[in-house]
């Protein structure tokens, strides 16, 4: 019997050990023309706070989509109604941004709109996994 609950207890402690906590703040480097992460995982309904500091010589942002919509080949003001949320930070400048993440899981397109930065590669990710 004291070997059965040692294993019970052992098994339930790496059970625990093994969950880890999905965090809700995240630091995010926007340069000349990237993202670094370019991917977040965030949980579905949490309230995030970005951390964003922009290395680069230039304004960037920091756009999310709504589920299933992109900016395509080329951003432009058509994209504004599939904009779920976003942020601009000035060149060598911080903001610290807070916004409810989707209640829909799914991954989440990430770009900048300005001046061409979508087109070069400045696009990221944000998944979005059920609580």
């Amino acid at each position: 019997m004291k070997m059965i609950s040692s294993l019970l207890i052992t098994i339930m402690a790496l059970h625990l050990t093994s969950c880890k906590a999905i965090p809700t703040t995240f630091d995010v480097i926007l340069s000349d023309y990237s993202y670094t992460p370019n991917e977040i995982t965030v949980q579905a309904g949490k309230e995030i706070t970005l951390n964003l500091q922009n290395d680069g010589f230039v304004s960037h942002m920091f756009i999310i989509f709504k589920l299933g919509t992109d900016a395509g080949e080329k951003y432009g003001p058509e994209d504004e109604e599939n904009i779920y949320w976003k942020v601009q930070v000035l060149p060598g400048k911080s903001a610290t941004a807070t916004f409810t993440a989707p209640s829909e899981a799914g991954e989440y397109f990430v770009t900048c709109g300005l001046g061409g930065h979508h087109e070069v590669g400045m696009v990221g990710k944000l998944i979005v996994v059920d609580q």
